[in-house]
């Protein structure tokens, strides 16, 4: 099929039915705006009553000047540096988001010729040349060609997506971000190449209607709440102190002296000391210093992380952390490494191994060979260069046992790179004036054909009970372990009987730190809820190992399984909640919602 892509007045119509591709920046507030707001605060409104009732006791002469000043001082500081330090902090965020979307550029086709873009100049109908490297500009199709995606930006999981062109029409679903056919915008492709048709632009697409729901204004924090239920409290203190007052010392004036009550005017004296001495209780009470404590207080705490790299927006956030009732966290790169690692390997006979240097040297060699040069990733100077997660898996072990110099590339005859149909990939190297293929892939597919396994000593003997072999594979693949086959065969192809040389257990580790991190934030009262876009087996699996599912009443729940839920039902379990899995964006916003309409604080 050969692509044209749209013409220039096909654009301009697309643009005009369509919209453009830019994302709705909901613009921080200005200055004078923000200083405003904060006199809506109800601390703030209590100072201002205050400073009134001050200047007119000045004026009767029943108050020092500096009283009146120091009070609006203290407004004017509890109110500027808060406004001030939010307003700069957006500011630098808005300067750092307008610097990296100058750099976005997407490559499509215009008038049958590839063209260089900026992304906001994409419409919907556009084909758009995409390949390693490259973030993709808008939501799609892809229509030519197969790449893989790390949507990590969307569900959390480094674990690269295929996607391909829909070519027998198969139904699927956009909102599942693992459909083999479907692309988004903000995702990165990690290999491949291939052209998408742009179906969504702009806010229409997933990644937008994100960003618009994160702008939408947040919620009081629990000082904030605190505060004003405090504001409240001094106000009716105020109401009902200030009449006990006026009352108390009327009485007294009647008891003590009643006989100088003679007239109208001793009468309106009387009262009005009455209200003075109220009043300067009462203005006497109010907690002047609290509200430019808080400002100063969190306005420092802000600097003090700008300078450590975390660009703090809005500063009451830093309250908010510390007040957490409930931690939505994700799994990748947060409860685990974010990374594939090899855990161990097992021959047939199943003696399992942690590392190579604990392996018979001919064994050892044999892995080196099957995982390290049937290998798509390049060790360079310490890096891992290519291939998919699993190749640089694999070869960031060998570099970890210092056995990168043992791989001799220079032997190689022929390397056959992964086949889908067959489920391997293929090496074949001369060794000792003799050719032999090395395969690595699935490894039921590999254990089915092999008649014999290398052993712990090195010697190839005759695979007879496969029965420990499945029963351990099995039991790694509960501990949600990524198992891959090793196995090699003499002769210049694989399509004979296979030796079986090890079965590598591959994971995403739970990082160590993490599990003590969890604790101590449990045991401070805080529920932690690990939210995944990996499927459930492996999320319950992680979960269990970081001690996030401990008891039998703890829950874990699929996408699937949280969407057939009312708010109402799922209110009822959140308590109890502990693993959503299969997670799409719109479950995270619903979770959150949900969790701020029952009271939690939710980070």
């Amino acid at each position: 099929m050969k692509l044209k892509g749209l013409t220039e007045v096909e654009v301009q119509k697309s643009r005009e039915e369509h919209g453009t591709n830019e994302l709705t920046q909901i613009p921080p507030d200005p200055l004078w705006k923000k200083i405003l707001e904060g006199f809506t605060d109800p601390m703030i409104i209590i100072l201002l009553v205050a400073l009134v009732v001050q200047v007119i006791m000045v004026c009767m002469g029943k108050a020092e000047w500096f009283e009146p000043v120091g009070v609006l001082i203290a407004i004017l500081i509890a109110n500027g540096v808060s406004s001030i330090s939010e307003y700069r902090q957006e500011n630098k965020a808005s300067a750092l988001r307008q610097e990296e979307e100058a750099k976005e550029m997407a490559k499509v086709l215009r008038d049958g010729n590839l063209k260089e873009i900026h992304v906001s100049e994409v419409v919907v109908g556009d084909i758009v040349f995409v390949q390693a490297g490259d973030k993709l500009p808008a939501d799609g199709t892809i229509v030519e060609g197969n790449i893989r995606v790390d949507q990590s930006a969307l569900n959390g999981e480094t674990e690269e997506a295929k996607k391909g062109p829909n070519e027998k029409d198969e139904k699927f679903d956009k909102k599942d971000l693992l459909n083999g056919f479907y692309v988004y915008r903000g995702t990165v492709v990690c290999g491949g190449e291939g052209y998408m048709r742009v179906d969504e632009v702009g806010d229409t697409t997933l990644f937008g209607q994100l960003a618009l729901e994160v702008q939408e204004d947040t919620r009081a924090t629990p000082l904030q709440i605190k505060l004003g239920k405090l504001a409240k409290q001094i106000s009716v203190f105020g109401y009902i102190g200030a009449g006990a007052i006026i009352v108390a010392v009327i009485l007294k004036a009647i008891l003590t002296n009643g006989s100088s009550l003679t007239d109208f005017w001793s009468w309106m004296t009387l009262i009005l000391n009455a209200i003075t001495v109220a009043v300067t209780v009462i203005v006497c009470a109010v907690p002047e210093g609290l509200p430019m404590l808080t400002s100063i207080l969190l306005s420092f705490q802000s600097l003090r992380m700008a300078k450590d790299n975390v660009l703090v927006r809005k500063i009451n956030g830093l309250e908010t952390a510390g007040s957490l009732s409930l931690l939505f966290s994700d799994k990748t790169g947060t409860i685990t490494e974010g990374k594939l690692s090899v855990v161990e390997l097992a021959t047939g006979n199943v003696k399992v191994y942690q590392k190579l240097s604990e392996m018979d040297k001919s064994l050892s060699l044999d892995v080196i060979t099957g995982i390290g040069i049937n290998n798509g990733a390049v060790a360079s100077e310490g890096a891992i260069i290519g291939g998919n997660s699993t190749d640089r898996a694999l070869m960031t072990f060998l570099v970890d046992s210092d056995a990168v110099n043992s791989m001799a590339k220079e032997d190689v005859k022929s390397f056959n790179a992964f086949d889908s149909a067959k489920k391997y990939s293929s090496v074949t190297i001369i060794r000792d004036g003799k050719s032999v293929t090395y395969i690595k892939g699935a490894p039921e597919r590999i254990i089915e054909r092999c008649t014999h396994y290398i052993d712990e000593k090195g010697q190839r003997k005759p695979l007879v009970e496969r029965n420990y072999l499945t029963s351990y594979m099995d039991t790694q693949a509960g501990r949600s372990m990524r198992l891959l086959g090793v196995a090699k065969a003499d002769g210049d192809n694989a399509d004979g009987d296979l030796t079986l040389i090890c079965v590598l257990s591959i994971r995403d580790n739970v990082r160590k730190e993490a599990i003590d991190a969890i604790k101590e934030v449990q045991n401070a009262g805080i529920q932690v809820v690990m939210v995944t876009g990996d499927r459930k087996e492996t999320a319950v699996a992680i979960a269990k190992e970081a001690g996030l599912l401990t008891s039998k009443d703890d829950v874990a729940l699929t996408s699937a399984e949280l969407g057939e839920k009312t708010d109402d039902e799922l209110k009822e379990i959140m308590p109890h909640l502990r693993v959503v899995s299969r997670a799409l964006p719109t479950d995270k916003s619903r979770l959150v919602r949900v969790a701020q309409e029952m009271d939690y604080v939710v980070g």
